[in-house]
């Protein structure tokens, strides 16, 4: 590929999509916070549109802004991203006994790792790359059991949420009950 020509994902994108949908897109799939420019470039769109829509987005309430370092930064609100996995977790026809069971093999797979490198989170997993006998193929699989850790990490709260609070977020039919 020419180094000019743009990535056919992000060429297919881009035609497909507005700057505001790239834009909103990127913010609400940030893993950490981001500045105007880093997402502008993502988005393929230019520096003043992309922080417009990012200004709406925080006015909205999806998108948070930090101006506490040398650059603002902008990332998505954690807790209603969690939210809304939890209702859609609800809402995806599994049953409460289902959930339970994948609650208890994520546990179960943490507890193998625990035992197997003899750590007790992703971060002192991380911290066994400096073993100098390990070798290349061995320290890729521990750095991507790091990641795979902390995803299921964060996935127990939210089955664990939504396990306890199943008939809080079973959906509802009747405007009077969700008001009520």
């Amino acid at each position: 590929m020419d180094e000019d020509e743009p990535h056919t994902d992000r060429g297919y994108l881009t035609r497909q999509t507005t700057g505001e949908d790239r834009v909103r897109m990127v913010a609400l799939q940030l893993s950490e916070p981001r500045t105007v420019n880093w997402i502008a470039d993502e988005a393929g769109w230019s520096h003043e549109p992309t922080k417009r829509v990012l200004e709406r987005l925080v006015d909205d309430g999806i998108v948070r802004r930090d101006e506490s370092g040398t650059h603002t930064t902008y990332y998505p609100d954690y807790r209603r991203q969690a939210m809304q996995e939890a209702m859609r977790l609800r809402d995806s026809g599994h049953t409460v006994e289902e959930l339970t069971d994948r609650l208890a093999d994520m546990k179960a797979q943490i507890r193998e790792w625990e035992d197997e490198f003899d750590v007790e989170s992703p971060n002192q997993l991380r911290g066994t790359l400096t073993d100098d006998t390990l070798d290349v193929d061995e320290e890729d699989r521990r750095r991507e059991i790091a990641r795979e850790w902390a995803h299921l990490d964060r996935r127990i709260h939210i089955v664990g949420f939504v396990i306890r609070e199943w008939d809080f977020l079973a959906p509802t039919t009747d405007p009077a009950e969700a008001s009520g």
